[in-house]
């Protein structure tokens, strides 16, 4: 049976295999032509199922050389096909060798383990090569040793981030069921790459076997969410009053989108809205909501809050939070529930506008303080900025987010004697 190899550098194949072909003619030697033919056909991909192959050269219509089987019909031209002689053939050719000649026969063996060798090592190096950029991305192979994966923005930060797709509901259970057993033993959560039960990562969440106190031991990527020394939410008290230099807020009408990432629901708005303060811009990314309130002041938790991310041209994050306390209804989270979407996953295109300058309370004094993202990776060097006046928000504007997502704060994190500055 014929094994069919794909080249695209196809003009330098062809080109060596008659170069070689020419030189082993001229040398009158048909056991250099051999070999070479081997190391030929090794260099392509081929590996051998006999230990002597014939290959030809014909002329296509456009007339290149076209490497084929010898007796074979004539193939597309970007197709190498080796084709293995008559093994039977062959024996009785090598035991009338070996009578003859034992050394020419060893040679032969010798030439052909060589091919053998080199025919395998491309394939091993890029089969190690998929495991080290699977490993480099966080994924881990699915149960069929097979990687899948995704593009898709971060919840916070709306970076682009690489994460595998998730296994079938069969393999999800398993995975679930896995990780509740090395929750429950103190083991490591993320699935072990070489156990005969290897799954992709765990999937992260507020509760469970994926909750916030398994997040840093998911996969390397998110190790800072156990170890890191300026974690976001905090509970902020102690603040030095100081007059703070006012956040320059350029909001404007904007169309937006909305989606259900399945971790809150995220808001992407038109480009054009921005903030300014201590001398940076910084744009708006998107913002998304939690509930209820990740930030605490002097131990008080609010109703929701709203997390608008920005970021500077450097890459920089700046986040301003939006505390939202019951009271009466806020048209702009109406509009944004007006649009809601039916699917997890799915983006909802609005046909009207919004402007972010109705979100704000009408104080625009604040706490500032260093931090991180509140969702993996838990990434530091985050500047936050909580408003100090909370918004006020209806109880069934409340309700309309608890149906979908009933707790998505993360726990109030150490401030570790971090410097915290407030308006005064």
């Amino acid at each position: 049976m014929s094994r069919r190899l794909h080249s695209s550098p196809y003009a330098v194949a062809a080109a060596g295999v008659l170069a070689l072909a020419s030189a082993a003619l001229c040398a009158g030697s048909a056991q250099a032509m051999a070999q070479e033919r081997a190391v030929v056909v090794a260099q392509l991909g081929g590996v051998p199922t006999s230990p002597a192959f014939k290959m030809g050269l014909k002329k296509s219509e456009t007339g290149a050389p076209e490497p084929t089987a010898v007796g074979a019909q004539p193939i597309d031209y970007k197709t190498i096909v080796a084709e293995p002689v008559d093994a039977k053939a062959s024996d009785a050719k090598r035991a009338a060798d070996a009578r003859a000649d034992p050394k020419k026969v060893a040679g032969k063996a010798d030439a052909r383990a060589e091919a053998g060798k080199a025919a395998s090592a491309p394939a091993d190096a890029m089969e190690r090569l998929r495991q080290r950029l699977a490993e480099k991305l966080g994924a881990r192979p699915a149960a069929d040793g097979k990687f899948v994966m995704r593009v898709s923005n971060h919840a916070e930060s709306g970076d682009s981030v690489i994460t595998p797709v998730r296994p079938s509901a069969a393999a999800l259970a398993g995975a679930r069921g896995a990780a509740a057993h090395r929750a429950a033993t103190g083991a490591p959560v993320a699935p072990d790459p070489h156990d005969g039960n290897s799954l992709l990562p765990a999937h992260w969440d507020y509760a469970g076997a994926g909750g916030p106190d398994a997040w840093g031991r998911m996969q390397p990527e998110y190790s800072k969410c156990a170890t890191g020394t300026r974690q976001s939410p905090i509970d902020i008290r102690g603040g030095i009053a100081v007059d703070l230099e006012p956040i320059r807020f350029d909001y404007r009408p904007s169309g937006f989108s909305v989606i259900d990432n399945g971790h809150t629901v995220q808001v992407n708005v038109e480009p054009g809205n921005s903030i300014t303060v201590t001398g940076r811009r910084y744009e708006l990314v998107q913002f998304h909501f939690h509930r209820p309130s990740e930030e605490r002041i002097n131990g008080r938790q609010f109703d929701m809050v709203a997390h608008l991310v920005h970021k500077d041209p450097d890459g920089r994050l700046a986040v301003v939070a939006v505390l939202l306390d019951r009271g009466s209804a806020q048209p702009l989270v109406q509009a944004v529930w007006n649009n809601l979407p039916l699917e997890k996953g799915d983006e909802v295109r609005a046909g009207t506008q919004i402007d972010l300058a109705k979100l704000l309370p009408e104080d625009r004094r604040y706490y500032t303080y260093m931090g991180s993202l509140t969702t993996p990776p838990c990434s530091e060097g985050v500047l936050w900025m909580v408003m100090k006046q909370p918004v006020p928000i209806s109880s069934e504007q409340v309700s309309i987010f608890s149906r979908l997502y009933p707790m998505n704060a993360r726990p109030i994190q150490q401030a570790d004697g971090r410097l915290i500055k407030e308006s005064n």
